[in-house]
């Protein structure tokens, strides 16, 4: 059985930083891309970042709204995900999901499984 555990989330001040983990088993983790989206109340669920199943020769994807300000890696060898999140702003606050999937995409409807989310709070 699949499993995606994330953890890291808390309440940060405005400016601050966070580093996002999703602890991945029950499948060969190096065979599949990995994503982080979030979902704020009463909004959709959106694409964060995703990073290809060929690490480190394979590419990151970021949404507009974090670019340059997020960064996604993994490490392979610990089966684990992970979203680096800087200068975070209020707008940034949600609850942020790790998704497993064969290729890296945008869409969430292209991810087979998904952790239970941890709350991100950024306080003005």
């Amino acid at each position: 059985q699949v499993q995606l555990v994330e953890s890291g989330g808390g309440l940060v001040q405005a400016g601050g930083s966070l580093r996002l983990s999703c602890a991945a088993s029950g499948r060969t983790f190096s065979s599949y891309a990995m994503g982080w989206f979030r979902q704020a109340p009463g909004k959709e669920r959106e694409f964060v970042a995703a990073i290809s199943r060929s690490w480190p020769s394979g590419h990151t994807y970021y949404a507009d709204s974090v670019k340059g300000r997020f960064t996604i890696s993994r490490d392979n060898a610990k089966n684990a995900v992970y979203l680096q999140m800087n200068s975070l702003k209020p707008e940034d606050t949600a609850v942020y999901y790790c998704a497993s999937s064969y290729e890296a995409t945008m869409t969430p409807g292209g991810y087979d499984y998904w952790g239970q989310g941890a709350q991100v709070t950024v306080s003005s």
